[in-house]
């Protein structure tokens, strides 16, 4: 059996822990930069606020709702996501991370146990211990575990916020109440394509010829088929290492100068360059990506990009910086008013297993500073060790005006407790 475990309106949740006066009030939260709606609240659903709602537009009617907006506050939820998800790893061993506020749950050997009770043991569990609501889908399969958890989630009354999908009456009355546009893996080109074939539930693709869906969607759709059908074909997905790593953001402001430019991506690349450390792996080629606004149709507009390929593999922050930068100021046009950057590594080998080369190779002092660097920062928590290039003061430059505090990963915003 499966159990698909999900945070109920996560960021908001997440929010909630550290201020419970907002408990039954709508809240939302923005994307990057402030700039639309990511998260709702049951109640901001109510009110018809929709995701992905331009925050500019919606000023009136986050005022007139009294809907509390708050900015993406990752180092926190990311905090009490992994905090979730170790409580998780307490009820089995085999446990996928699938999103941050999202794990699918294996139960090998566990034919003695009532699901039901251990699913609700699971809520309960974290709940206290970290504040964050669940509700629990368990099924055969991950597909019939995704619509159990659908289930739970929309009937909280009847389930008390679990669900199990045990016998061939709960999987199809289930696939006939779960419309096609909310299975699992089905998107908007796939949908179009069922429908024409009167495929407006779960129930109904299921009921599609194995032959048919084999020579006409792809041995995905056949898989995910046979999964919905109570026949697992969908395994838990273990983490490889990365195959490329990208960092890429929107500045907070369009950027016309170099230096400024030049500042972002030394960040962003010194960011691929610890991700591949963590991983043990080195890259060979760097792509580093600048585009102007698109939504300004009377600016001019630049979209382009520079492949800088490396003669050995290497994950020092010192020399994937020294390449981005240098690749940047090659495509930069001046009189554009840039308003993304990014940069990606690929080419990936194991940092230890590797091609060498006779007469190139990286400085052999740059493993152990990389080292000394990542220990720093890690201990500390606040990137303190940078490169002489980037802002000192800020990781991100993101316009977050509406930030909340910190609360679980830096000292100085930890919650304050008033006596009286």
């Amino acid at each position: 059996m499966f159990a698909l475990v999900d945070c109920n309106n996560f960021y908001a949740s997440c929010e909630r822990v550290f201020q419970p006066q907002l408990n039954r009030k709508p809240i939302a939260i923005l994307s990057n930069n402030d700039g639309c709606v990511i998260s709702r609240s049951d109640e901001a659903k109510a009110l018809g606020l929709p995701m992905g709602a331009p925050a500019f537009k919606y000023e009136s009617f986050f005022k007139e709702n009294n809907i509390r907006v708050f900015s993406s506050n990752y180092p926190l939820y990311g905090d009490l996501s992994s905090r979730v998800m170790s409580i998780l790893e307490q009820f089995t061993p085999d446990v996928e991370v699938y999103s941050i506020d999202e794990a699918f749950l294996e139960f090998k050997g566990f034919e003695n146990y009532n699901l039901n009770n251990y699913g609700n043991e699971i809520r309960q569990r974290v709940l206290k211990w970290t504040g964050i609501p669940t509700c629990v889908g368990i099924a055969p399969t991950k597909a019939l575990s995704k619509v159990a958890n659908k289930i739970a989630r929309k009937f909280p009354k009847e389930t008390k916020g679990v669900y199990v999908i045990d016998s061939e009456g709960k999987r199809l009355k289930a696939l006939k109440w779960t419309k096609i546009e909310s299975v699992w893996g089905i998107g908007r080109g796939l949908q179009k394509r069922l429908k024409i074939k009167q495929c407006k539930t779960a129930y109904d693709f299921t009921q599609l010829s194995d032959e048919w869906v084999r020579k006409n969607l792809s041995i995905t759709e056949w898989r995910l088929k046979k999964d919905l059908e109570g026949i697992s074909t969908l395994a838990l997905d273990y983490r490889e290492p990365k195959r490329s790593i990208a960092t890429t953001r929107s500045f907070e402001y369009t950027y016309s100068d170099l230096n400024n430019i030049k500042e972002r991506v030394s960040t962003f690349a010194t960011s691929c360059a610890e991700k591949l450390r963590k991983q043990k792996s080195s890259c060979h080629v760097i792509i580093v990506l600048l585009s102007s606004n698109r939504h300004k149709k009377n600016s001019p507009q630049h979209r382009t990009s520079r492949v800088v390929s490396l003669p050995y593999p290497t994950n020092s922050s010192l020399i994937i910086s020294d390449c981005a930068v240098k690749a940047v100021s090659s495509i930069f046009k001046s009189g554009v008013k840039y308003k993304r950057a990014g940069v990606i590594v690929s080419g990936l080998v194991d940092t230890d297993n590797h091609q060498l080369d006779l007469f190139q190779h990286e400085n052999p002092k740059h493993k152990s500073l990389m080292q000394t660097i990542d220990v720093l920062n890690e201990k500390y928590e606040a990137y303190k060790i940078k490169l002489g290039n980037q802002d000192l003061k800020r990781t991100w430059k993101m316009r977050q005006e509406r930030l909340s505090p910190r609360y679980t990963t830096n000292i100085n915003e930890i919650l304050t407790v008033k006596c009286h």
